[in-house]
C-alpha cells in the first residue's frame, strides 16, 4: 500500500449529507447561503452538507423551497385568472382554489382527474384546483362545461322527450327491464368466484349463484357484450356490493385483455372500483334519507 492510499484510508469518513440541485444561479446562490459550509464534492458529483443534522437540514430547506415555489406558481396563475377568468356557473374562484361543482360526469371526473394537484372535497361535494394548475384547467374547461351541461336534469329530461315513443325509447326502456332482472351471462365452463368483486359489461358486481338456465344468444349480444359463436352461456345472478365490501376489494393491475372481455368477467380495476364506491356511497345516502324520513317523530309533550 502507497503512503497517498494509506493516508486516504486511515482518514474517518465525514459525517454529513449530500443532495443534488438544480442546475440554476438562484438556486445554488440561496444554497449556499444556507448551508454556508457546504462543499461540492467532485467524487459523489453532489453537495455535500457536513453535520449531524445535515440530512433533516436539507430536508427541511427543499421542502421551504418547493412550498416557495407552488406559493410563486400559484401567484403566477391568480394574476392569469383575474387577466383572463373563466366565467361560468360551474366554476368559483376563492382566495385559496378554485372550486368545480357540476352534474355527475364520467367526462368530467375523467377530465378534472387529469388536471394536476386537483382535489375532491367530499364535505362540500366538489373538486378543488390550485391556481398553479390554471393553464391545464382552462385547457380542459371547454369539454368539461359541455359534459356538466349535458348532465344537467333540464337537458336529461329534454333528451328523453325527445325520444319518447321512438325505437331508440323502447330499446332503452327494454335495456332497463333486462337490468332489474339482475341476472348475467356467464360461459358454462368459466364461472366466475361468488361473493367477490368482480368486473363486467354491466359494472361491478358480485355473484351469488348460477340457476343453470341457457341464455339465448341474442340476449346476450343486445344486452350485454358479442357472444362468441359456438359458446355457451347460463344465467348468473348478481347483487350490488356494499361500500365496506367495494373499498376492501384489491383492483387489478391491469385493464381486462381481450379474452376476459370475450368472455365476459374480469377483476376489477381501480377505476371501475372508483365508480361502484361512489354509486355504493349514494345508496348508501338514499336509504339514510328514508330511514330518517320514515323515522316517528318525538310526539308532543302532553298539554297541561
Amino acid at each position: 500500500m502507497d503512503e497517498e492510499t494509506k493516508d486516504q484510508s486511515s482518514t474517518p469518513a465525514r459525517v454529513g449529507a449530500t443532495t443534488d440541485l438544480p442546475h440554476d444561479r438562484m438556486t445554488l446562490a440561496r444554497f449556499r447561503e444556507a448551508f454556508p459550509r457546504a462543499r461540492w464534492s467532485d467524487r459523489l458529483n453532489a453537495w455535500f452538507v457536513p453535520g449531524r443534522t445535515a440530512e433533516k437540514r436539507i430536508s427541511r430547506w427543499l421542502a421551504e423551497m418547493e412550498a416557495e415555489a407552488d406559493r410563486f406558481a400559484d401567484e403566477k396563475g391568480r394574476d392569469a385568472f383575474a387577466f383572463d377568468p373563466i366565467e361560468s356557473r360551474y366554476l368559483e374562484a376563492t382566495p385559496a382554489t378554485l372550486q368545480i361543482q357540476t352534474p355527475y360526469s364520467r367526462t368530467v371526473v375523467n377530465e378534472i382527474r387529469e388536471i394536476p394537484h386537483a382535489r375532491w372535497d367530499a364535505d362540500h361535494r366538489l373538486w378543488t384546483v390550485p391556481y398553479r394548475s390554471f393553464d391545464e384547467l382552462r385547457k380542459r374547461w371547454p369539454t368539461i362545461e359541455a359534459a356538466a351541461e349535458r348532465n344537467e336534469p333540464e337537458a336529461r329530461r329534454a333528451r328523453r322527450e325527445a325520444i319518447k315513443g321512438t325505437q331508440e325509447d323502447e330499446a332503452s326502456r327494454a335495456r332497463m327491464r333486462e337490468r332489474r332482472r339482475k341476472r348475467y351471462p356467464v360461459p358454462v365452463d368459466d364461472a366466475p368466484p361468488f361473493e367477490r368483486a368482480v368486473g363486467t359489461h354491466v359494472g361491478v358486481v358480485f355473484f351469488i349463484g348460477i340457476d343453470g338456465e341457457l341464455a339465448d344468444p341474442a340476449t346476450v349480444s343486445t344486452f350485454y357484450f358479442p357472444a362468441a359463436d359456438g359458446e355457451e352461456f347460463v344465467w348468473a345472478s348478481w347483487r350490488s356490493g356494499s361500500l365496506e365490501e367495494l373499498v376492501t376489494t384489491w383492483p387489478a393491475r391491469m385493464p381486462p385483455i381481450e379474452r376476459e372481455l370475450k368472455r365476459g368477467w374480469w377483476m376489477p380495476t381501480l377505476e371501475e372500483l372508483r365508480i361502484a364506491r361512489r354509486d355504493a356511497k349514494s345508496r348508501r345516502r338514499a336509504r339514510e334519507r328514508k330511514d330518517k324520513k320514515d323515522a316517528p317523530g318525538e310526539k308532543p309533550a302532553d298539554s297541561a
